[in-house]
Parts: structure tokens; sequence; C-alpha cells
């Protein structure tokens, strides 16, 4: 008896102390914020060099720091106070269980479990807290080097893919689902020319290096060669929508925010119903078809496992690439030499060398554990690839092993590009998401998205035109338009 009421006593001096001691944190807290709290005020009191919108940016930001991290204060004092409660019982429960003692080694080895998933706890209310704030610069950054220039909607199903014209007039093509290309002005954003010559969902468009001529793939298992001439309308001056912008919340839009496609802005342009050329050969759908340098022949990529280098002038087949043990998703070519390289759900991609007429060689890369949803070529002997898998890698044609890079992401990458002049990484995902990275992998930016402006469903592709001075970057997707950005590249490095 006197050992248990000298135990009971010592206890409650203990818990007398931890009470004290919890009351005196709060009272330094409260004092704390009586003094932040008067700076505070008379620094929005104070004459400012910034402007107005900037300034309150940073004190809305501001605000919700300390917001953030007073929430975390708080958590973090009931948290303490919970693992008091859990060591008091501990330490109860170690008087006597069913009549037995426990060990100290029992005890010491429950009451760490305890405390190691309130410390887990703590760690990841703080990691989720603290993730949120410097995403909030983030979009700041985001903000003041991407800003959405131009949309171009039209199409009446979602659009697979985009390109910009390499000749003169520059414009940017279109290819969508509901069987059409469309040809726009840039600048105005208006239609220009409408092909209808296939009769499945059109998967790609390339523009002929030298030529008015652009080269379609479609799943009616052809590719298509067809002439366009247009002539651009005068540019209007471009709308700053930098005002626009009414934060970066993650707002999912219904079919009904999408854009009002009821009537038909194509329906009124010129319209190309019948190609110069069709290549056919395959059997099954032909998801992208590119050109070789040069422009006199064309490689095309389909399900049926094979991709098919056509002669252009006489469309005569010329090789078909097989190898590949499921169906591909994707071909490129090199810019300035004789070099394919194709994707597939096999999980690799293969590198097809042309440069000798008498053989073609091909090399398979492996790395990937998930479809390889496209590959493309950069500057020098690089290849960037992206997959599934939710990663991206740059990889050495000198050293096939390993990549030298390797980005992960939080979401399936669709059609990379790259800008090769000054060698960023588009990627455009499945979480509408579009992001920016260098070759070595280091993040740049993301695009804008929120309610008002940015895609509202899957980002299918993306396209760099490095020499434009409106836009130099365009992405489309599944809510059925294009967008074009204008990228302050400059500035993007210099925050690297």
């Amino acid at each position: 008896m006197p050992t248990e009421s000298g135990s009971c006593s010592t206890a409650r001096q203990a818990k007398q102390k931890r009470k004290s001691h919890s009351l005196s944190i709060r009272r330094t807290n409260s004092s704390e914020q009586e003094r932040t709290g008067l700076p505070r005020e008379m620094l929005e009191g104070q004459d400012s060099k910034l402007p107005s919108s900037v300034r309150s940016t940073l004190l809305e930001l501001f605000g919700q720091i300390e917001r953030e991290f007073e929430n975390l204060y708080i958590e973090n004092l009931e948290l303490r106070r919970e693992i008091e409660t859990l060591n008091e019982r501990l330490a109860a429960e170690g008087q006597a269980i069913d009549g037995a003692e426990l060990s100290k080694g029992q005890l010491k080895t429950k009451a760490s479990h305890s405390t190691s998933q309130l410390s887990q706890k703590l760690k990841t209310t703080y990691k989720a807290s603290t993730s949120k704030i410097v995403s909030s610069f983030k979009t700041t950054t985001s903000r003041a080097v991407c800003q959405l220039v131009k949309e171009y909607i039209g199409h009446r199903d979602g659009i697979w893919d985009v390109s910009v014209a390499r000749t003169q007039p520059v414009v940017l093509g279109t290819a969508s689902a509901d069987h059409t290309a469309l040809l726009w002005s840039i600048e105005t954003g208006r239609c220009l020319v409408k092909y209808s010559g296939h009769v499945g969902s059109v998967n790609s468009i390339k523009f002929h290096p030298s030529e008015q001529l652009a080269l379609t793939a479609s799943g009616d298992q052809t590719a298509h060669i067809w002439r366009y001439a247009v002539q651009l309308p005068t540019p209007q001056p471009v709308a700053d929508t930098t005002q626009q912008i009414c934060g970066e919340d993650e707002v999912e839009c219904s079919d009904k925010d999408e854009p009002d496609v009821d009537a038909d802005v194509s329906s009124d342009c010129p319209t190309i119903r019948v190609p110069l050329t069709s290549l056919k050969s395959h059997q099954g759908v032909v998801i992208a078809a590119d050109w070789l340098v040069g422009g006199k022949q064309a490689v095309t990529a389909s399900w049926d496992r094979t991709a098919n280098l056509f002669d252009v002038e006489t469309a005569e087949l010329v090789h078909s690439l097989t190898g590949h043990d499921q169906e591909l998703t994707h071909c490129c070519t090199h810019p300035t030499q004789r070099l394919v390289v194709t994707s597939s759900r096999d999980t690799t991609f293969r590198l097809w060398d042309f440069r000798d007429p008498s053989i073609h060689s091909v090399n398979v890369f492996q790395g990937h554990t998930d479809t390889v949803t496209s590959a493309v070529f950069t500057v020098g002997d690089n290849v960037v690839s992206g997959s599934d898998d939710r990663t991206v890698k740059v990889w050495d044609l000198r050293n096939m092993r390993s990549p030298i890079a390797t980005i992960r992401t939080d979401s399936a990458i669709n059609r990379i590009n790259v800008c090769v002049g000054q060698k960023i990484i588009a990627l455009p995902h499945d979480n509408r998401q579009v992001r920016l990275f260098d070759m070595s992998g280091v993040r740049l930016a993301r695009l804008p998205r929120s309610s008002r402006q940015g895609h509202r469903r899957m980002v299918c592709c993306s396209a760099w035109s490095e020499d434009h001075p409106m836009c130099n970057l365009f992405t489309c997707g599944f809510d059925r338009q294009a967008i074009g950005w204008n990228i302050n590249i400059p500035a993007l490095l210099q925050e690297k």
C-alpha cells in the first residue's frame, strides 16, 4: 500500500508538471502571435514600390504560410498530448496485466511502436502542408513564364496530334478522332483548311520539310499525303490573358464546361476530300506517320506491329520494319539523318538506320516497364522516350544499355516533344498536366491549369514552334481544342 500511494503521488506530480508546461506553450504561442501581428499591420500600411497586384499576391501567400504553420503547430501540440496519454496508459498497463508484470523490454517495444506511428503521422502532415506551400510559389513562377495566347476550337471530337508547318506560311495542324484534320491560322485562331479524306480517326499529322504537303495517319489503315494552299488572314491584337487567371485550383470540369462546338467553325473553310497519294499496306490502324529527311520517303507505324517505309512519289513500299511484339504507338524521324525510331506497347522502342542504302540495321532499347507511348530525336545523338510507366528517359544512341537521365512523374506520359534549340522537353499527361523539363531531368515549369484556362481533359500531344513570335508551344487533348502558349524561355532557363 505505501508503495502504491507513493507511485500515485509521483504520477500526479508528473501530470501536473506536463499540464503546466502545455499551458506555458500556449501562452508563449499567444504572446508570439501578438508580437508578430504588429509588424505585419505596419508592413501592410507602409508604402511599397511593388505593384499592388504583386504585393497583394505576396501578402496572400505569406498569409497562407502563416495559417499552414499555425495548423501544424496546433496539430503538433495535439500529437504530443496523445503521446503523453499513451505513455501514461502504457505505464499503467506495465504495472499489472492479468496479474503479471510486463518486462521492461516489452513495455519499451510497445511504447516505441506507438511513438513511431505518431511520428510518422506528424511527418506526413508536415510534408503535405509544406508541399502545398511550395506549389503556391511554383504556380506563381509558372504564370510568369507560361502564358496562354490562343485557343483553337472547331473539332467535334478529341484531338490526337498537333503539328506546326516548317515552311511559309507557318500554320498549325491538328488531327482529330472526328475523321478530319484542320489547318489553323496561329495568329487569329481561324480554321483555314479542312481535310476530310479519311473514313477513320485521324491519329497524326506532319508537314513536309520544304513543300506545302501534309501527311496524315488514320484508323482506316491508310496514310494520306495531301497538298494545301492557304492565305493567312490579317492578325488581330492579342488579348492579355494574364488577368483571367483565377488561381491554380484543381477544378474538375464536366462536359458542360467544354468548348461549345455545336456550330462547326470549320464548315465555312475550304475542304480537301481527295488525297494526292494514299499509302496502303497495313492490316491495322495506322497510328503515326512522319517524313524522312528530304521528304522523298515517309514512314508509317501501325497496330499490325509493323512500320513501313514508302516512296512518296510512287507510293510503293520500300521496307517493312518488323520485330515489335505488340502494337506500335508512335514513329519519329531524325531531322538531319536517315534514322527512324518506333515505339510500341511491348515496352521497347527500336532505332532503324537507313544511312547505308544497301542495308538497314536495328537496335532495341529496353528500360521501360509499360507501353512506350513515344520516342523522339533531339540534337546530336540523343533520344527521349516516354511511357505509361510514368517515366521519361533520355538515351545516348552510342550507349543503349541504360538511360543517361530519368524523369519520374505522377501520371502516364503521352506524345512528348523536344524544343531542339533549347533542349526543353514538353510532357503531356493523362491527368491534364503539361510539364517542362530540361535534358538532365530538372523540372522547369508547369503550364497553368485552372477552371478558366488550360486543358479540361487528357492532354494527348505537344509541339514546339521555335521560330514563331507569338506562340512557341502548342498542346491538344480530349477536350477537343488545341492551345497556343508563349513560353518565356530565357526567364525559364534563368530560374533554373
